[in-house]
């Protein structure tokens, strides 16, 4: 899996890089084209100023906290079952020796079903992370369009993520603008 996580991450680079290659094609290349005007967020800053984004964010927390108490009930209970079958079995006989062995053994097996289930790579975790910040990524993607559209900007990058800017001119900082357009301002 991590290979395939890799070789998809090598992959995004190429494809950045070639994108970055034809970009400054377009924009040094000669008078057929006009002038390209690109602009930069950052997302991160965005997020965290937005109301929508610490409420997803706080929603999530709840869901984990209780998907963490389930889980802690059901590890004491595996705990007690295991602790009061160890007390017993000396005078359990054979057939209610496997019984409970085949209950504890139930038990975990639920259990680890559980932690995957719940926290696991497609886990419901990630599923309600990306249902709780769709909306919140939604609006902000419009804010940028918007701000994109009304100033003619050709691309807009966004500085936060794994894209490497080497030089920033900070006059194209988009990121209050579209902060702005965000808050209704």
């Amino acid at each position: 899996m991590n290979s395939l996580k890799t070789s998809c991450y090598i992959f995004q680079k190429r494809l950045f890089l070639y994108l970055l290659l034809v970009l400054f094609f377009f924009i040094y290349s000669g008078s057929s084209f006009g002038q390209t005007k690109v602009g930069y967020i950052d997302s991160k800053k965005i997020v965290e100023s937005m109301q929508e984004a610490t409420d997803a964010k706080q929603k999530l927390d709840n869901l984990v906290a209780e998907w963490q108490r389930e889980l802690t009930v059901l590890q004491d209970s595996l705990k007690n079952m295991k602790e009061d079958f160890d007390k017993k079995k000396l005078i359990l006989t054979e057939q209610l020796k496997q019984q409970k062995e085949q209950e504890i053994t139930d038990l975990e097996t639920f259990i680890s079903n559980f932690k995957v289930g719940k926290f696991g790579e497609n886990g419901e975790y990630f599923q309600k992370q990306k249902e709780f910040m769709k909306p919140v990524q939604d609006r902000i993607f419009l804010a940028i369009q918007t701000v994109a559209e009304d100033e003619d900007f050709d691309y807009v990058f966004d500085r936060s993520s794994e894209i490497l800017l080497l030089y920033v001119n900070e006059r194209y900082d988009l990121t209050a603008k579209v902060m702005k357009i965000i808050e209704g301002k």
